[in-house]
């Protein structure tokens, strides 16, 4: 089966070819004889009845420094495309949401992973609500009273942004700290958006765990540990990656919430495990999957396009 594939992610010049998961997606994809186009976000419209996207065919090859070649650039309709993978970063704020809209009306014809619809309705820190018996003690307030209560029924807490990534704007409050209130300010300053605040869990000194999903199965998974002094575990601020096996825990949140994943069209997912909590669902652009092959010795990648091809043959 030859497909034609379109990848809306990041500018691909900047990523690093021995770390980025959609580059390892796409390296695979051309392995297996399917043709690439790529686009930056801001270049997908809406014209006339049509998504469209303006960028170029592509080919990839890891040589770093030297890892892609661009086609004439043209704009194609996205409804041609067999499947479009929706691979940008966040933030995931309007510009994030308006792609999701418009990706949401190439359905049925084209098979657009993850299903847009429910990226956008499945925010990461939002779609674990639906799994309170999984999730450490949490809050998602705006309201500096409800925040300050929260902080006093747990003493030492985790504040963040609730449509943030990579680890920026997350604090650890400590029972003596006092900046809640500080904190509160500057993020009012900065946004309308409520933030999430959770029960600090000392586990994470031991790592965080990143399990990734393959349509709704576990498939494995890697650790994440903190760097000296840092409470964040994430690779983008010095998190360093370590093997890890699933634990039987880890099974258990992944049978809770796969078929939920499984049927909403959320073929590849990272979630956060931390000691026996689940964290976070990572639906709209999750990483980890070329330390996870490094670690494992065995091509994952495979498996996500066996899972996408299954749904288009």
């Amino acid at each position: 089966m030859t497909l034609k594939v379109a990848i809306q992610m990041d500018p691909i010049g900047a990523i690093d070819i021995e770390a980025d998961t959609t580059f390892r997606i796409a390296e695979e994809a051309q392995a297996r004889g399917h043709s690439l186009f790529y686009y930056t976000p801001d270049r997908l419209y809406w014209d006339d009845g049509r998504v469209i996207a303006r960028g170029w065919p592509l080919e990839l090859r890891r040589v770093e420094g030297d890892h892609y070649t661009l086609g004439e650039e043209i704009a194609v309709d996205l409804g041609d495309y067999d499947v479009v993978w929706l691979r940008q970063d966040p933030p995931f704020d309007m510009g994030y949401i308006t792609t999701t809209h418009l990706l949401e009306l190439l359905r049925p014809e084209t098979l657009v992973v993850n299903d847009p619809f429910w990226v956008r309705n499945f925010p990461e820190k939002l779609l674990v609500l639906k799994f309170p018996d999984l999730i450490p003690p949490t809050i998602i307030a705006r309201d500096l009273a409800t925040l300050r209560a929260f902080k006093e029924r747990h003493g030492d807490i985790i504040l963040k942004p609730l449509y943030g990534n990579g680890g920026a704007g997350v604090f650890r409050l400590g029972h003596s700290d006092r900046n809640l209130a500080s904190l509160h300010e500057l993020f009012l300053g900065i946004s309308r958006e409520p933030l999430i605040a959770q029960k600090f869990l000392p586990a994470v000194e031991k790592g965080d765990k990143r399990v990734i999903l393959v349509d709704g199965e576990a498939v494995g998974a890697i650790n994440r540990v903190p760097a000296e002094g840092e409470t964040r575990s994430n690779m983008h601020v010095g998190g360093r990656a370590e093997r890890a096996a699933l634990s039987a825990r880890d099974l258990e949140i992944c049978r809770a919430i796969g078929s939920t994943l499984r049927d909403h069209g959320q073929v590849f997912v990272g979630i956060d495990v931390i000691g026996d909590w689940l964290t976070e669902i990572n639906v709209t652009s999750p990483t980890g999957l070329q330390e996870l092959e490094r670690f494992d010795e065995r091509n994952w990648a495979v498996r996500i396009w066996q899972a996408v091809e299954e749904k288009r043959g």
